[in-house]
């Protein structure tokens, strides 16, 4: 049973910008956090941005200034914006479903995932 669906990853070079997309059908905003993840090879699972059940927004360090979450709940998707993207943004990108509204970076607390989406920067 298909929850969590990503979409959008591919191949750009530094400096350019990708929107990932995830089809979250039965996720209602008000009852659950979103969020976007991201696994490297070799390394671990970091949380980049998240969507709390009360509305608030939660980035990485590494990617303020340069990310933008948002979701459509009317339409159960929820969006990744990635501007200015550099090869330290290469990763295989997730996106995840939690209830609550805190803590919404933090991977272990989430029960739902999807399948991923490569994103991959050259130099």
């Amino acid at each position: 049973q298909a929850q969590l669906v990503e979409s959008g990853g591919g191949s750009v070079q530094a400096g350019g910008s990708l929107r990932l997309t995830c089809a979250a059908p039965g996720f209602t905003y008000s009852v659950y956090c979103m969020g976007w993840f991201r696994q490297a090879p070799g390394k671990e699972r970091e949380g980049v941005a998240g969507i709390g059940s009360d509305g608030s927004y939660s980035y990485a360090d590494s990617v303020k200034g340069r990310f933008t979450i948002s979701r459509d709940n009317a339409k159960n998707t929820l969006y990744l914006q990635m501007n200015s993207l550099s090869p330290d943004d290469t990763a295989r990108y997730y996106c995840a479903a939690k209830r609550g509204a805190g803590l919404c970076l933090r991977g272990s607390l989430y029960d739902d995932w999807g399948q991923g989406t490569q994103v991959t920067v050259s130099a």
